[in-house]
């Protein structure tokens, strides 16, 4: 059966007319602080079955992730357990392209994932290429690759992801204790609420 999809301009409007929804983001928790749709709450894919007690009984719920990829994936492994679930078509990515508010909890950085297939598929290529013009002994670096990723598909221990996440690049800063909060006072989260084009701290209730 396919799933139920809405559209982004429905989501809005349901938000507008106060419509009550629980909207999932379905990525890993890396993406989701780097950026994610307002009033979404995240429950990785992986994690889904196990924490079917964090979704909303007395609400639909809407799925989201990064293109509708792992969303679909999700409306799958629940569509056995309630009837009243969809997918937000077009995923995080098209809610940013329309320029819709966002919030980021993080400085702005490729996901973790994304930088292991960048990595995996360069050394490939480069392999693969040296292996043509050098000598077919650079064979060996396509082949370890391989491997590498399925023994981390099999184990869920991915040893390219942990030496990325040690990057000086994916380092989360930490603000040093002298410097001033940048937050007004009463404020203890540092995400931000972000309309387009510009940056603001959420108003002070």
């Amino acid at each position: 059966m396919a799933e139920s999809t809405i559209s982004i301009e429905t989501w809005k409007q349901w938000q507008a007319e106060g419509r009550a929804a629980q909207l999932v983001d379905v990525r890993s928790a890396r993406e989701f602080a780097t950026v994610h749709i307002p009033g979404a709450i995240n429950i990785p894919l992986e994690q889904l079955e196990l924490r079917t007690a964090d979704l909303n009984a007395n609400t639909p719920v809407v799925l989201v992730c990064q293109g509708g990829t792992r969303a679909r994936l999700a409306y799958k492994l629940l569509q056995n357990r309630r009837n009243d679930l969809s997918v937000l078509g077009g995923g995080t990515m098209a809610w940013l392209k329309a320029g819709n508010p966002n919030v980021r909890c993080t400085a702005s950085r490729w996901a973790l994932e994304r930088q292991v297939r960048l990595i995996a598929g360069l050394l490939v290529a480069v392999g693969v290429a040296l292996a043509f013009a050098i000598s077919p002994r650079w064979m060996i670096v396509p082949a370890f690759v391989g491997c590498g990723l399925t023994f981390a598909g099999i184990t869920d221990i991915c040893a390219m992801g942990e030496i990325l996440a040690r990057m000086p690049w994916n380092a989360q800063r930490r603000p040093d204790a002298s410097e001033p909060s940048p937050l007004p006072s009463g404020f203890t989260c540092a995400c931000q609420l972000l309309p387009p084009g510009e940056e603001q701290l959420p108003q002070q209730p």
